[in-house]
């Protein structure tokens, strides 16, 4: 056969990433504060998108959270991607009929849930009494403003910076500068001193100097290099450091592990003496620096609201996060009437159909959460009536197949997203749980059932404490069949230690 050059043609189909796609997966994955910053961007670089009302005819606008999409119950038929109308298909489309290896490097996460504005909920207590947010508004028709929570601290480094120039000067505030800036945010020193006094080359009397001096700085404890110099820098601005202290100091191990016979031995004390030394040493802070903390901690804020009401359950999104944009259509025929060159032109179309695709893709965006989030009440209607203890094994597939989208357009949509209801603020990945076979053959239950019924046993075990062994007994009485390394693993993701550890603080709160 001879070889040679030639032409053919072939018709397939395949996804194609266009700029205006991606921008439209990456709105689903970012919770509502995160796509605020990102409409305030392309904000400062679209001159036809503006956030506010406008007016009708000469705007187009993502719909707001205080207008309620058609879909109002659990009935309907559900949002097809393809009804926003526009020149071929829509992300969500392109992303159902994609296959799962091609998206599989978008994905940003396997967890979350969603929600929808069914009416005006922008604030978190409504006129019928306490509302989504725990707490109420102020009946003003806007809910709390989260940032009120976050109060401005003052930082361990500026605080101590402030002292440190009080008491030290010349090149001893130089060396107290480097050893704050060593010192960590629970208020340890994690440097060397003798690497400090090579670095700035002067002795290391000096250095060890300058630290002692940090030491005495408030809060006390601080610039430590171990819990037990921590615990006695305390003990001696208490006037309470006594040999037997040292003694117990120089011992923490021992009092960890419950050996209090042999800890009064070695400090040579009787029972009573023993006692009031520990509770001495629980008054006592072993991170001083965490008082002050570092950044102040950002509030979180819901993406979603979910209620019972008589109808059933109202799923909404957050107003108070989630900004209108509008597309000022009067401002581009504006634009577009007056004298401009080729160029000119073509940038004005290319912001106009900007504008119009993003417009599209949070109307988009906003249906989907609305449609996974309905489905995740579905599934979980049970926790939300009832508690933890009722919440169900949950999948992206599940929730995906219920739905009729990809799976990892759910992963999108549930990642980063916080979802307030009446049982709280929890992250949608809360929802989505393993499962955990029952005694009895019947249904599986979820994994975060199980932990909090361990959390309850342990709890109410008062002086019996409950080994696993026997805690696996108990479960299995309530219907959970599990392993004892199972149940082990649940206790400590929880928190909870061993029966020989929760022994050992029982007895040392009683000495």
């Amino acid at each position: 056969m001879a070889l040679g050059p030639r032409l053919d043609l072939r018709q397939s189909q395949s996804l194609v990433m266009t700029p205006q796609l991606q921008q439209a997966i990456k709105l689903l994955a970012l919770s509502n504060l995160e796509v605020e910053a990102f409409i305030a961007e392309e904000i400062e670089k679209n001159p036809l998108l503006e956030g506010g009302a406008g007016e009708a005819g000469d705007r187009d606008e993502a719909p707001a959270a205080d207008e309620p999409f058609d879909e109002e119950s659990f009935g309907g038929d559900g949002f097809d991607g393809d009804d926003l109308g526009g020149d071929g298909p829509t992300a969500d489309r392109l992303i159902e009929t994609g296959d799962a290896a091609a998206d599989a490097p978008l994905d940003v996460d396997y967890d979350a849930e969603t929600f929808h504005h069914d009416s005006a909920a922008d604030s978190l207590r409504g006129p019928e009494g306490p509302g989504l947010d725990g707490g109420g508004g102020d009946g003003s028709g806007e809910g709390r403003n989260l940032d009120d929570y976050a109060t401005a601290t003052l930082s361990l480094h500026d605080h101590l910076t402030a002292q440190a120039g009080e008491i030290l000067e010349g090149f001893e505030l130089a060396i107290a500068a480097r050893i704050i800036d060593l010192i960590d945010d629970a208020g340890y020193f994690t440097g060397q001193t003798l690497e400090i006094a090579q670095a700035l080359d002067v002795p290391l009397f000096h250095v060890e100097r300058v630290l002692t001096a940090i030491q005495s700085l408030d809060p006390t404890g601080v610039g430590a290099r171990s819990l037990a110099e921590c615990i006695a820098l305390q003990a001696k601005e208490a006037d309470r450091y006594d040999p037997a202290m040292a003694k117990l100091i120089d011992n923490l191990d021992l009092l960890a592990r419950g050996a209090i016979p042999q800890l009064r031995r070695l400090c040579g004390v009787d029972e009573e003496d023993m006692a009031d030394m520990i509770r001495e040493l629980r008054g006592y802070d072993p991170k001083p620096g965490l008082r002050f903390g570092g950044e102040p901690a950002a509030p979180v804020a819901p993406d979603i609201f979910i209620r019972r009401t008589a109808e059933g359950w109202a799923i909404e999104l957050n107003a108070a996060t989630l900004p209108r944009l509008i597309v000022n259509r009067a401002y581009y025929a504006e634009l577009s009437g007056g004298p401009q060159d080729k160029g000119g032109k073509a940038w004005l179309g290319d912001c106009l159909a900007s504008a119009n695709w993003l417009v599209k893709a949070l109307d988009q965006r906003a249906r989907t959460i609305v449609r996974v989030a309905r489905e995740i009440v579905k599934q979980q209607e049970a926790f939300f009536l009832h508690g933890v203890e009722h919440l169900r094994p949950l999948t992206l597939r599940a929730v995906a197949d219920a739905i009729g989208m990809h799976e990892s357009t759910v992963s999108r949509v549930t990642s980063n997203k916080y979802l307030m209801c009446e049982r709280g603020l929890h992250e949608l990945k809360y929802f989505f749980t393993s499962g955990v076979a029952a005694a009895d053959g019947g249904d599986a239950v979820s994994a975060e059932a199980v932990k909090s019924q361990i959390a309850k046993l342990i709890a109410a075990e008062g002086d019996d404490i409950l080994s696993d062994d026997k805690l696996v007994e108990l479960l299995k009485d309530k219907g959970f069949d599990l392993a004892r390394r199972t149940v082990a693993k649940y206790r400590e993701a929880i928190g909870l230690g061993s029966s020989v550890q929760r022994r050992r603080q029982r007895a040392m709160k009683a000495a």
